[in-house]
């Protein structure tokens, strides 16, 4: 298995974090990314297999596909164990559900922070109250729960990256969201995800950009 992924993907730290969970040997093939050029040229394979010219592509066999919650599927399907979706069908689609708004309504507001992503300050902070009002309805979710589900899953690591990237512009969990934190933290913690996130403030750092505060913030949770 072969998984095509980038230094700094949102979407393709997901795949990699829910490998790692699952102990999913592969073959890790990092395209080339610079901060001027981007993605440009595109590895022939994300050019090949994904119309939008994006990473993740997982290659496995005679099987290609693309898009970071597909990829996450075709692993829960190939190895059940650990599940990484609750196993009760309603408690499935919630925590599926929430893996969808976590990609389709707050990471769009993430991207649009990031640098040259908006056309100007009122669509930055736009942006940013939408993170807000999305952290709020999290930090209530999580009143009295470890995870956003019934347990750890794939809704949880797709919530932590698009806010792990929030985080690189400054954009953090605030101190009085405690339920958010906590989780912050508790997620943060995990072998799986502190080897990902560790691979992205690695190349920020040989780049000379700082690394995102979550790290240390989440610490200082603990």
């Amino acid at each position: 298995m072969k998984i095509v992924t980038g230094p700094i993907s949102l979407f393709a730290a997901k795949v990699e974090i829910a490998a790692k969970e699952k102990a999913v040997p592969y073959e890790r093939v990092e395209v080339q990314f610079t901060l001027a050029t981007r993605y440009e040229p595109r590895h022939p394979d994300v050019a090949r297999i994904n119309p939008k010219r994006q990473v993740p592509v997982l290659i496995d066999g005679d099987l290609e596909i693309f898009d970071s919650t597909q990829i996450m599927e075709y692993l829960e399907h190939l190895i059940p164990e650990p599940p990484l979706w609750p196993r009760e069908a309603k408690a499935r689609a919630r925590a599926r559900l929430l893996e969808h708004k976590s990609d389709e309504v707050f990471a769009p507001h993430v991207i649009k922070i990031l640098p040259g992503n908006a056309k100007d300050d009122d669509e930055v902070n736009v942006a940013k109250d939408g993170i807000a009002a999305y952290q709020r309805e999290m930090d209530a979710l999580l009143g009295g729960r470890e995870y956003l589900a019934d347990t750890f899953s794939h809704a949880d690591i797709a919530l932590f990256m698009a806010q792990y990237f929030a985080s690189m512009m400054r954009v953090d969990v605030p101190r009085e969201l405690e339920n958010l934190w906590a989780w912050q933290a508790r997620v943060g913690a995990r072998p799986s995800v502190a080897q990902v996130t560790g691979g992205i403030a690695a190349f920020l750092t040989s780049n000379n950009l700082p690394a995102p505060r979550i790290a240390t913030l989440a610490q200082a949770a603990e």
